[in-house]
């Protein structure tokens, strides 16, 4: 169990070095050389030969260095970063599947880790003996594997297969079982790599309603994946990781707008367009969101339910871009995305200035709700280069409370029929 007051997890100065070689001769002539450097030393040139000729056989790759971050009990942490930045590897470090080549981690309490579900599993075993195996590895005893079977084997919901071998499991089932053992068993530190799009999207929701329930009970989080949403949702704070180092930590949405820069300014440099930061988001030579606001000029508005909500935005882009839209996106107070409009431009004369107005009926629930802009090129809907994106903290209040009218966010058009039963049904 996790001590009083003590944090949840510590990582201090953590680092991971990967030693790649040349030939696989050497593996074997790479540590002679350099035992031969040490027994020669007294023979400083012929050591010095000997160490360089080691050196010319031995490639390093860092894939982690210097991590520091601390993580209390009952907190939430997203770790984003380009593929290759070190995310699996540091998350692999701290589930003790890899040591650190430098610093150290400290964890108090039990941890469960989705990650490389289903790879630990004995092909020739049945479901329900993996299950207990694993389970036993994960810490828990005999008495608490027989009370929790039954709801494993229903949560991963693969019928009468938990008794055959995981051999002839699909990867799909073998993925399912291996997430059931991992969120059965009470831990005190969950770690998410890339493991919520398990299954089909019936369990991908189970999945995720079993990870609220986790959480709710208090249980710190280290989440790491490509789903910025899912960040926003589930964590109180984000690293941003580059190159194995930790580029930034903060406030999930300043890291994820920073993590966005990047991966643009990565793009557009291989276009030889860079982009330019803002205080209100990026924008590059092609495109840019020069102003937006309200109606009248306001940045914040407070109304009733379904009153009308008027953007206004003077937009640049370069005559010569092609397939430019300009994408509105109500955002909540978290900046998950709720929905949105993608409006297509029109030609454009030699300035490359328009103006743009956008209004639409605030029939949401009471709450705030945050707007953003953004400039993009899209020749279809699953390609996208971003030009500029606005957040200028653009922001509307709704203060009816509609509850009685609808649930969640925003109404759908329903039919409703109550009778009694045995009545017919009402024309």
């Amino acid at each position: 169990m996790t001590q009083p007051n003590a944090p949840a997890l510590e990582v201090s100065g953590v680092g991971k070095t990967y030693f790649l070689w040349a030939t696989p001769a050497s593996r074997l002539w790479v540590p002679l050389l350099q035992r031969a450097a040490g027994w020669t030393r007294w023979w400083p040139a012929l050591s010095r030969r000997l160490g360089r000729a080691a050196e010319a056989r031995l490639h390093r790759h860092e894939a982690l260095r210097g991590v520091d971050f601390v993580l209390q009990c009952g907190e939430a942490l997203g770790i984003i970063g380009l593929n290759g930045s070190g995310k699996s590897t540091l998350l692999q470090i701290i589930a003790g599947v890899l040591p650190p080549t430098t610093g150290q981690v400290r964890a108090h309490g039990r941890i469960a880790a989705l990650l490389e579900l289903g790879s630990g599993f004995n092909p020739e075993l049945t479901g329900r003996e993996n299950v207990r195996v694993n389970a036993a590895i994960l810490g828990l005893d005999p008495a608490q594997i027989r009370e929790r079977m039954d709801d494993i084997v229903a949560f991963a919901d693969i019928g009468d297969f938990i008794d055959e071998p995981v051999k002839a499991y699909s990867s799909g089932m073998a993925v399912r079982l291996a997430f059931a053992v991992q969120v059965h068993t009470d831990p005190d530190i969950l770690i998410v790599d890339e493991a919520l799009a398990v299954g089909d999207a019936a369990f991908q929701a189970k999945a995720m309603a079993r990870i609220e329930e986790i959480l709710a009970r208090g249980t710190t989080l280290l989440f790491v994946g490509h789903d910025l949403n899912a960040v926003r949702a589930f964590c109180q704070r984000a690293i941003l990781l580059e190159g194995g180092r930790v580029a930034m930590e903060g406030d999930p949405e300043a890291v994820i707008e920073e993590y966005i820069f990047r991966i643009h300014a990565k793009a557009a440099a291989e276009a030889s367009a860079a982009p330019q930061r803002t205080e209100t988001g990026f924008r590059s030579e092609d495109g840019a969101v020069l102003a937006a606001g309200f109606q009248g000029g306001a940045t914040h508005l407070t109304l009733r339910h379904g009153a009308e909500v008027a953007v206004e935005a003077e937009l640049f882009v370069a005559p010569g871009v092609e397939d430019a839209c300009c994408v509105l996106d109500v955002l909540d107070t978290r900046g998950v995305p709720l929905t949105g409009k993608r409006i297509r431009l029109p030609a454009r004369d030699a300035s490359g200035r328009l103006c743009l107005r956008v209004a639409f009926a605030a029939a949401l629930q009471r709450g705030v709700y945050r707007l953003r802009l953004r400039l993009v090129v899209a020749p279809g809907l699953d390609h996208a280069r971003v030009l500029s994106r606005y957040d200028a903290g653009l922001s509307f209040e709704v203060v009816d409370d509609s509850r009685e009218d609808f649930t969640g966010l925003f109404p759908l058009p329903m039919q409703v029929d109550v009778r009694a039963a045995g009545a017919a049904p009402h024309a």
